[in-house]
């Protein structure tokens, strides 16, 4: 092959690559019709590894497809990071870009894979898009995600798509999608191979297609509609508040740390006057760090008056509030969620117990939740990285331990009854283990508190609301999600919005809640199962294609 000619391999490999990392930052989206371009978004990606016939060839289309996908998908996230740390998107944005091949490197694995097992089984052209879709899930399996992404994600914005998360999880979504994916690749291949081929060739691996993708629509419209025939169960009226304010850091600098708290309190408290108004709210919520220092813990005389406030605000409203704030066991600090119940028959003042600033002897406190999943750097340091000298140079990072894991909080509510609920804070809601164990304890709502105000750019609170959704349809559970600056909601169990305030919008959201009780999904059961399957489905392939430890050379 002449230098030219391999250059203009090489263009068109780019921009097939190009194509798909496009199709994806489209589907990304999770509305219509973009949704639909998941099926086929790999398709121009694949037709590269096709026209590949060394694994060193394999590996750089792996790579440049990693890296056009972070670009494309998650290129908002370097100004993300630009805007927290007050610095240039560039440094950033090539560091991301450097980090694409480990933070996306399924398209790696799935390069690699599917080039060997075509070398060694160049007949079986139906198992390549096994090999594919188990190895496409081993590889997230086994890489942490810094948002938990995956390619099923999206497929939050179909209603009828999304239900099959309940059987697998996200894993089993994303499974089918690269599977299907394949199916549609074979089919148009076979198609323009000519009439020498077989009808058949082409017709099987598109009825194929057509019938995953049905399937998923039959689940879906199924689980919906039993979930609309049980609509007339008792509920629970919940009042949620998002103020819209953010970077309480860059407050503190501006009017100090006395006038930012203050702020805050007062900008939630007055935002709630007209929801208590009501006379029918069952329980309140505000954000993640809506209390942007330690409840119960004071570290001021400041601090024990603002608590006191807090207390008395509950006994004022005679409801429960459950709200964002700091922790501490004397030795580390938690970023915490707090719920607080009003005790019948006393007065208002805060009592002693306040006064003492004891969270645990307060006799409004009904529970304490601890998170349990930090966001690297901004929220920890790993040990072996946690330096003086790297502090003073990045202010920015971290200092918060990690909680012991998934709890279950009762709520009590009017009238003597109470609800199990499930606290969760911002990251831990990509974390479906947490969402899962606490279900299984017995949760019957899932309450999410997130501060989103850092991610100032792109499509980040879009993708933590995606996040939250899958949690609702895996375990079933609807879902109270109260953010500061958006995207706040309320989530039934099927993953519909029932209540919904947009990003960098001051609004109070009242919606009545349907506790799940007694309910268990499979992949509460037996977890993301998916993903072992996938990893025998890779050690099967790899078995069969090394049987004769003889490799061909590929076909054009």
């Amino acid at each position: 092959m002449t230098a030219g000619g391999a250059r203009d391999r090489v263009a068109a490999a780019g921009l097939a690559i190009a194509a798909s990392a496009a199709f994806y930052a489209l589907y990304a989206s999770a509305v219509w019709p973009w949704i639909a371009l998941g099926w086929v978004g790999l398709v121009p990606f694949l037709r590269v590894l096709d026209r590949v016939r060394s694994l060193r060839g394999a590996l750089a289309a792996g790579v440049a497809m990693a890296v056009a996908f972070e670009l494309a998908v998650f290129g908002w996230f370097a100004w993300a990071i630009a805007d927290y740390a007050g610095t240039s998107p560039l440094a950033p944005l090539l560091l991301l870009t450097a980090a694409s091949p480990f933070l996306q490197p399924q398209f790696v694995a799935v390069a690699l894979a599917r080039t060997w097992f075509r070398r060694a089984r160049p007949d079986a052209r139906t198992a390549v898009a096994l090999v594919s879709a188990a190895t496409f899930i081993a590889a997230e399996s086994v890489t942490p995600k810094l948002f938990g992404d995956t390619l099923g994600y999206p497929l939050s914005g179909s209603l009828w798509w999304r239900q099959a998360a309940d059987l697998s999880g996200v894993p089993g979504l994303t499974f089918a999608m690269v599977a299907v994916n394949e199916l549609a690749w074979a089919a148009l291949r076979a198609r323009a191979a000519g009439a020498h081929v077989a009808r058949r060739a082409v017709a099987a691996p598109a009825t194929c297609a057509i019938g995953v993708v049905a399937l998923l629509s039959a689940y879906g419209a199924w689980r919906v509609a039993a979930f609309d025939a049980r609509s007339g169960d008792t509920g629970v009226t919940v009042g949620l508040v998002q103020a819209n304010l953010g970077h309480y850091d860059r407050m503190a600098t501006e009017i100090g740390k006395y006038e930012t708290v203050r702020t805050i309190l007062d900008t939630h408290v007055a935002l709630s006057a007209p929801l208590l108004a009501r006379g029918d709210l069952d329980v309140l919520v505000w954000p993640e760090t809506v209390y942007p220092t330690t409840f119960g813990k004071p570290k001021s005389e400041d601090g024990a008056a603002f608590d006191r406030e807090i207390v008395d605000f509950v006994e004022r409203a005679g409801i429960p509030l459950v709200f964002g704030a700091y922790d501490t066991d004397g030795a580390a600090e938690f970023n915490a969620a707090f719920v607080l119940a009003p005790v019948v028959g006393r007065t208002t003042g805060g009592g002693a117990a306040a006064a003492r600033g004891d969270a645990a002897a307060m006799p409004a406190v009904a529970g304490i939740y601890r998170k349990a999943t930090l966001f690297p750097l901004t929220e920890y340091v790993p040990a072996f990285l946690d330096a003086e000298w790297l502090r003073r140079r990045l202010p920015w990072l971290g200092t918060w331990s990690a909680g012991a894991g998934a709890r279950v909080v009762s709520l009590p509510l009017r009238g003597g009854a109470s609800v199990r609920a499930a606290p969760l804070i911002c990251y831990d809601v990509l974390d479906p283990s947490l969402a899962r164990a606490a279900a299984v304890a017995g949760a019957e709502v899932i309450l999410t508190l997130s501060n989103d105000s850092w991610f100032a750019f792109g499509s980040g609170p879009a993708l933590h609301l995606q996040g939250a959704t899958f949690r609702s349809i895996e375990t079933r559970r609807p879902q109270v999600r109260a953010t500061n600056t958006g995207i706040s909601a309320v989530i039934d169990a099927a993953g519909r919005p029932v209540a919904r305030a947009a990003v960098d919008e001051r609004a109070t959201l009242v919606a009545v809640v349907r506790p799940a009780r007694a309910v268990t999904t499979p992949v509460m059961r037996y977890g993301e199962w998916i993903v072992p399957v996938a990893w025998a489905l890779v050690a099967a392939s790899a078995g069969w294609a090394f049987r004769d430890r003889k490799f061909r050379a590929i076909e054009p």
